[in-house]
């Protein structure tokens, strides 16, 4: 099946190469007609999803897109890209210049892989664990608790917590060679075990566990497996202020035959990003577009039709438009304190972490783990049990175990000055109670 893929790829590639070279892509970058922007202009073969590959290939260079016009009805694809640096300041590094001209220029050849990045590429490095499940106290700390127990050792992973659902995607190595775990029972027995973990709440929805040898671009796979999951449906539970919520409208544009999106939230970095995968995941085109985020608020609006060529056309799709996009815009939202770990990496560093989390009434709501040269570089987004802002005196304790120069607080205003009252609130972080701890289990050694 490997082979066969391989050749399916070998033969996109070509044809899209024989398309770029009838069409070649063309883009101009422009740093004097805006005094406060880098203006990046990209003529373009149309195609469906190639909205994507743009803002992906400049959300992943770490640039802000202030303003965008995009225009694409036809067999042309225009876009106009006004982005800045994470200072929000010009783009002047000829590094990321480059980069910019060689992944969408006439020479690319980036355009394939990052459209099979969707799916699943082959990689020499590790082994990818896909999961989703309902969010509970302690379910992360018991996940990375298995796989130490397995002597698998997390290089890097990602978690998104949304709507009482949680996803992640996990890159593991074996523990003694940190190569890919290639043994079909070992992995067949690492699913095994995580489903376990994922389904012991009889009560939840449902879960999902997958592991293939192959690479995928980690936040477009989280927003599909949360898509996938439903994240989205609001529950009576979830009735959560409508005020804090995106504004998100669909309405008609007759004349034209198009569906009119607008969205309005608080801007925040790769918000773009977000919306145009949440769109591409649910089948429609966006044929116009309008983008301003250079105030606090954030304004986005689309011109949309389905593949199938028709605008939204029923109330129950309107409702479903409405209520994706909102669950894309929450998704990465980090509420709590955050707190940045950098320390040498070593096996089992995620599980111990974690377990100190948990025992100290911890409630992350994201994190981001990452290893670079050896060493760990982890970002946890925590609160308390209830959700409110973390006691202080709960993170200096935290840190002391820890190491107070390991575990840093990035955000002095998420503290709370008093301590919190304990709630049975779920998240994946938190509370596990003390007779069902996992050292009780065997599972994880105590930390000393």
């Amino acid at each position: 099946m490997e082979a066969h893929m391989d050749v399916s790829w070998n033969m996109e590639d070509e044809y899209e190469k024989f398309v770029r070279r009838m069409n070649p892509p063309r883009v101009v970058i422009d740093n004097e007609s805006c005094e406060s922007a880098t203006v990046i202009r990209v003529d373009s073969a149309n195609k469906h999803g190639i909205l994507l590959e743009v803002v992906q290939v400049l959300t992943d260079l770490n640039l802000v897109i202030t303003k965008a016009y995009i225009s694409s009805d036809g067999s042309w694809f225009m876009d106009v890209f006004n982005v800045t640096d994470r200072e929000r300041k010009k783009v002047k590094d000829e590094n990321v210049l480059d980069c910019i001209r060689k992944y969408l220029g006439a020479d690319s050849s980036v355009t394939a892989a990052i459209r099979r990045s969707i799916g699943i590429q082959p990689s020499s490095e590790y082994t990818s664990i896909e999961l989703t499940g309902t969010d509970r106290p302690g379910l992360l700390s018991e996940i990375c608790a298995v796989l130490a127990n397995l002597k698998c050792n997390v290089v890097n992973a990602e978690v998104w917590t949304h709507n009482s659902r949680a996803a992640a995607v996990m890159h593991v190595t074996d523990q003694a060679t940190n190569l890919p775990i290639t043994d079909p029972q070992r992995l067949s027995k690492v699913k095994e075990l995580l489903r376990n973990v994922l389904k012991r709440n009889h009560k939840s929805r449902g879960a999902s566990t997958a592991v293939s040898l192959g690479h995928t671009h980690t936040e477009r796979r989280l927003h599909q497996m949360m898509f996938a999951d439903r994240d989205y449906e609001r529950g009576e539970r979830a009735s959560s202020d409508d005020q804090l919520r995106p504004q998100v409208t669909v309405t008609d544009c007759t004349d034209k035959d198009y569906s009119v999106v607008t969205i309005r939230c608080k801007d925040r970095p790769k918000l773009l990003f977000d919306t145009v995968c949440t769109l591409t995941d649910m089948q429609y085109v966006v044929f116009h577009a309008n983008v301003d985020a250079e105030r606090p608020e954030a304004y986005q609006e689309y011109y949309i039709r389905h593949i199938d060529g028709s605008p939204v056309n029923s109330e129950a799709e309107r409702r479903r438009v409405i209520q994706c996009l909102e669950a894309a815009i929450e998704r990465r939202v980090s509420e709590g304190l955050k707190l940045e770990l950098c320390t040498n990496d070593r096996v089992g560093l995620l599980s111990d972490v974690t377990r100190i989390f948990r025992e100290n009434s911890l409630s992350v709501t994201r994190a981001e783990v990452t290893t670079k040269g050896g060493n760990a570089i982890n970002t946890f987004y925590v609160c308390d049990a209830s959700g409110l802002p973390v006691d202080s005196k709960r993170i200096d304790a935290v840190r002391l175990l820890i190491g107070q120069t390991i575990l840093k607080v990035k955000d002095s205003s998420a503290y709370s000055s008093s301590p919190p009252q304990e709630s049975g609130t779920r998240f994946l972080f938190g509370n596990l109670f003390k007779s069902k701890s996992l050292c009780n289990f065997g599972l994880v050694r105590p930390y000393s």
